[in-house]
């Protein structure tokens, strides 16, 4: 990446995002939405979109705005873009949030908020689709993980435009009152686009060029990924378009689930060895904590595969659909996430400090901006809170999953705290902290 543009605001998407992960953790710890409530209820529904749009979303989409000029190898569209994009998800949801507060009797708010909120929402996703699809178009023909973040793109719009007529249905419009089983019959949809197509599709195309790129793994093959990729998007069509012509016929989803999940499961295992074969042909023989790390949460997505087809089997998938989306959001999404971001702040730390003056000054390694021994007992903490929280959702114990969950919260906190210490270039000591024609980083915004 020497030589590439930094997003100017890629750390901020980063920070905005960890500061709505702990809201969402907080939330839970006091007992706010599920598994308390309904797990279609308006307090389940803040929760739900906190995790999704606030959390594992703007971190996606700031980790997709640096890393996506490097898979193509051109420049991102309109930078231009990138800030006025946070800003519009970041109120949209602020403002959805409040309208499913008031949906669910908090306080007294007008029924417009659902539908001005998911507007809003619409709006920048819409920003960021169109910067990163002119981005990647100009790179046609596409390479391996670059198509796997093209059909997280397609998702991710099949997932606004269903969340925008719930909205609708919702606050009670005359329009949303057209589609009185929307609800009903179209989350299944808007759960297989958001959390399988957006957000896993588009976090396998990039952990295959981060995985090979910090282990030192030859990934050049043409085939490598095609499998997954393949599988995955006949799992998408499937599920998205089987779907929708379900809906438009009146007749049931569960043929179109059921293949779409077959699939699915083929593209996670495809994808599972080639995380493996990676592994094994790395040339960087001890593995930093970050791809440690990754390689645990690719396990907790590998056991959320395994359990789902054990629920099924037994036809008792219906009454642990939370304890799934609970595994992969935290266990699988949010781990990879954290596992990334370790690398990924102090990488683009060092390059903005250090790639200046690199060659006419000595300069640290990327490794010493952080402290893995100091880090390792934070990551202990989320995985084994994670699956402790996936556990107690299993058996049905909500104390205990409240109480995991704040396990959770606490390691947030101290990745959390590694994170700025790496931007304050805080474990780097001496004369090479700063050298001379170096500048300290801002802790938010990036010098490009």
């Amino acid at each position: 990446m020497i030589g590439t543009s930094l997003c100017r605001w890629a750390n901020s998407y980063f920070a905005v995002a960890i500061l709505w992960l702990l809201l969402a953790e907080g939330l839970i710890v006091v007992g706010f939405g599920f598994p308390n409530s309904d797990i279609g209820g308006p307090d389940t529904l803040v929760i739900v979109h906190i995790v999704c749009i606030g959390w594992v979303s703007t971190v996606l989409c700031g980790a997709l705005f640096q890393f996506v000029p490097v898979l193509v190898a051109r420049p991102l569209y309109a930078e231009r873009l990138t800030l006025p994009a946070l800003a519009l998800l970041t109120l949209g949801l602020t403002v959805l949030l409040a309208g499913f507060l008031a949906l669910g009797g908090h306080f007294n708010g007008p029924p417009w908020l659902l539908p001005f909120g998911a507007s809003l929402l619409i709006a920048g996703f819409a920003l960021v689709v169109a910067n990163l699809g002119m981005t990647l178009w100009s790179a046609r023909p596409l390479p391996g993980p670059a198509r796997f973040v093209a059909g997280g793109l397609a998702c991710v719009c099949v997932t606004a435009v269903f969340g925008g007529m719930f909205s609708l249905v919702l606050s009670g419009t005359a329009i949303g009152a057209q589609w009185p089983d929307l609800l009903e019959s179209g989350v299944p949809i808007h759960a297989i686009a958001g959390l399988g197509g957006w957000l896993t599709f588009t976090a396998m195309g990039v952990s295959y060029r981060l995985l090979a790129m910090f282990m030192l793994a030859p990934d050049g093959d043409a085939r490598l990924g095609r499998p997954a990729w393949l599988a995955g998007v006949a799992a998408l069509t499937i599920g998205l378009v089987g779907g929708v012509l379900a809906l438009w016929r009146m007749t049931g989803l569960n043929p179109a689930l059921l293949l779409a999940g077959a699939s699915a499961l083929l593209s996670l295992a495809a994808y599972g060895r080639d995380v493996l074969g990676l592994y094994e042909a790395r040339k960087r023989r001890t593995l930093e904590l970050n791809t440690r790390m990754s390689l645990v949460a690719v396990a907790s997505l590998v056991a959320a595969a395994l359990l789902a087809a054990a629920l099924l089997a037994t036809s008792s998938f219906p009454l642990h659909v939370g304890t799934i989306a609970f595994l992969v959001a935290f266990g699988w999404l949010t781990g990879l996430v954290l596992a990334n971001l370790y690398k990924i702040v102090p990488f683009l730390t060092w390059l903005e400090t250090y790639g200046p003056v690199m060659g006419r000054v000595p300069t640290p390694r990327v490794q010493d901006l952080v402290a893995e021994r100091r880090a390792l007992k934070w990551f202990v903490l989320f995985f084994a809170g994670s699956w402790a929280a996936t556990l107690m959702l299993l058996i049905d114990a909500a104390f205990g999953f409240r109480v995991a969950v704040a396990v959770v919260m606490l390691a947030t906190l101290g990745l959390s705290e590694e994170f700025i210490r790496a931007r304050r270039l805080a474990d780097v000591t001496g004369p090479l902290r700063l050298p001379a024609g170096a500048a300290a980083p801002h802790l938010l915004v990036s010098r490009n």
